[in-house]
């Protein structure tokens, strides 16, 4: 599994975490950040992961603006957790980070949630990255 992957996985623990347990994102992130001091080994998919998260914080407005619109009949209070915080990753991704090609960004959000969420969630996934990439 390569860094980016990991980072992702991480990213996903993060925003999954904030949002079941109804915590602050940055107050999780901070947290996080604090016990990354600790491992060494895995700072390179820490500084993508906080990346991420920074960049959901920052943008969520937009990310779930750009999800509400095109999760045909599905609010995001609707959604399942995982797959809620899946595609504020591949959003984030697809609108705001230009070193990763949009077809990696759907890619990977599919794999997180085929493995950590419903049997349906990565055709819907998918559905809803791929009408964001289209319309971006």
């Amino acid at each position: 599994m390569s860094a980016r992957s990991k980072a992702r996985k991480r990213a996903l623990d993060i925003l999954y975490q904030a949002d079941v347990r109804g915590d602050d994102l940055a107050a999780t992130l901070a947290a996080e950040a604090r016990r990354a001091v600790n491992e060494p080994a895995r700072e390179t998919s820490w500084l993508y992961a906080r990346e991420i998260v920074d960049g959901v914080i920052d943008n969520r407005d937009e990310i779930d603006e750009q999800i509400a619109t095109f999760a045909k009949d599905w609010s995001i209070a609707r959604m399942p957790t995982v797959d809620r915080a899946v595609l504020r990753i591949g959003v984030w991704e697809i609108l705001h980070n230009d070193q990763v090609p949009t077809a990696v960004a759907i890619d990977e959000a599919v794999e997180l949630a085929k493995e950590f969420s419903t049997d349906d969630s990565g055709s819907f996934v998918h559905g809803v990255l791929a009408r964001i990439a289209r319309a971006s």
